[in-house]
């Protein structure tokens, strides 16, 4: 008898699934590369989606924060509301808060983003990857441009989501399975931060406050509702309703008083009472500036070498017992972090200046009185591993014997550099400033060192490139 397409179809996966078995994973314990995109779900994730009342083919939104760098994935359930599956910690995101306007401006983008199966890349050379659809429909109607705009592994990134191999691995594969269940197309949320009172308050008088309560817009329709927003662009600016079949009739008659809508502007009108009472209450108008993007804070302490012309490092194994050494483009960009600066003072800068205006107010800022430690970076991956292997039980009896008791820890080499002794330019920021490293601090530095209560990150040692 003739077999029939579907048995075919059947056969072929099994027959698929036998190989994958038969060919097993490397000895990272990842699936070869030209197989990977097939990897299964986590243990974790079924559990987590059992516990939720959802399944692998489930419908699938994701919703990232740059400030918090944090990226959410969640699954519809069978009456079409979002639960939330699992929050990732970002490892890299680059630029500032604020949209991607041109190609080569490091900045990854804002707004509601619509990823199809066609954008999944399972050939990427960060593991595994797709495109978010940057430029969309918005952004094209300001002229903006750009192209390549991933979620992606590596922890490496110039204006994408780099997350650990680990991390879109199970992204990737969930993706994979809500298109395989009917979903033809993701929704992905892009915003500078999670749209609270206390954010807005404080980054009020930002240039681009006006973009940022439009998207709030839409965020808020999904926080009321839990259901895909529905957007059009509308002449540069977005436009949202609540049937989301059906977009071309948004930009000529906007949802006004379905109860989506209704919930929508309820929930905003109490947001701005709550931003008026803390802008009453004295919190200040600031402006936040990085010198290249940040990463979460769950990968703060975690060691890092750079090398290559991209100041991209490469994981490098370490002793059972150690922080492993992560792999990050431009780990010095994340030493000291983001500055908040008065918004009065950033008005009208340039971003040279900018970064010079946080290297100002974070000299202001540091206690004059505080002793300073200067903390060396490790020349490469293998001196990190060294430094921080864990000593015998003799050793450590030596080194607190000859150690005198007021004398403090060595500060560990993490992805902090603590400051200068006093008087001298930390050199931290001759890298931060660039062409302008030639301004001279007017204040004394102070030794940081991490806070005692983060842990460290326990991170995959990512798969070797082919």
């Amino acid at each position: 008898m003739k077999r029939s397409v579907s048995g075919r179809t059947v056969g072929l996966g099994v027959a698929l699934a036998s190989a994958l078995l038969l060919a097993g994973c490397n000895d990272n314990g990842y699936l070869p590369r030209d197989s990977r995109h097939w990897v299964a779900l986590s243990p974790e994730i079924q559990s987590k989606m059992s516990e939720i009342g959802v399944n692998r083919h489930s419908p699938m939104l994701i919703r990232a924060y740059k400030k918090e760098s944090e990226l959410e994935v969640w699954k519809a359930d069978a009456s079409g509301e979002y639960k939330l599956l699992k929050t990732f910690p970002i490892c890299r995101w680059s630029g500032q808060l604020g949209p991607k306007k041109v190609e080569g401006d490091r900045q990854v983008p804002e707004g509601f983003y619509s990823i199809t199966p066609q954008m999944m890349n399972p050939n990427s050379s960060f593991y595994l990857s797709f495109n978010v659809g940057y430029p969309n429909n918005f952004d094209r109607q300001l002229g903006r441009n750009g192209s390549n705009i991933m979620v992606h592994g590596a922890c490496s990134s110039r204006g994408c989501f780099s997350m650990t191999d680990k991390q879109i691995a199970d992204i990737y594969a969930l993706a994979r399975e809500s298109f395989a269940g009917g979903q033809k197309a993701i929704q992905m949320h892009s915003f500078p931060f999670r749209f609270t009172p206390e954010n807005l308050a404080k980054y009020r008088a930002d240039d681009n406050l006006p973009f940022w309560k439009n998207l709030k817009e839409g965020a808020d329709r999904f926080e009321v509702s839990k259901r895909e927003v529905q957007v059009a662009a509308c002449n540069g600016k977005y436009r949202f309703g609540s049937n989301a079949s059906d977009t071309s009739a948004l930009c000529s008659n906007p949802a006004a008083d379905d109860p989506v809508s209704i919930a929508a502007r309820q929930k905003a009108q109490q947001d701005e009472i709550r931003v008026a009472e803390l802008t009453k209450a004295g919190h200040k108008a600031l402006k936040r500036i990085y010198q290249d993007g940040d990463q979460h804070h769950s990968f703060k302490h975690t060691v890092f070498a750079s090398v290559g012309s991209e100041n991209v490092s490469r994981a490098a194994t370490v002793p059972q017992g150690t922080s492993r050494v992560a792999e990050v483009s431009q780990p010095d960009a994340l030493d000291v972090g983001p500055v908040d600066v008065p918004a009065e003072k950033a008005r009208g800068l340039n971003r040279q200046q900018l970064l010079a205006l946080a290297h100002r107010e974070r000299f202001a800022a540091e206690p004059a009185s505080a002793p300073a430690t200067p903390a060396a970076r490790p020349a490469n991956a293998t001196a990190v591993a060294a430094t921080s292997a864990p000593a015998t039980p003799a050793a450590r009896t030596t080194q607190s014997a000859a150690r005198p008791a007021t004398t403090p820890p060595a500060v560990q080499a993490t992805a902090l550099v603590a400051e200068e002794k006093k008087g001298e330019k930390p050199a931290f920021y001759d890298r931060w400033l660039g062409a302008l490293s030639g301004l001279t601090a007017s204040a004394t530095g102070t030794t940081e060192t991490a806070p005692a209560a983060a842990a460290p990150a326990a991170l995959p040692t990512p798969p070797q490139r082919r």
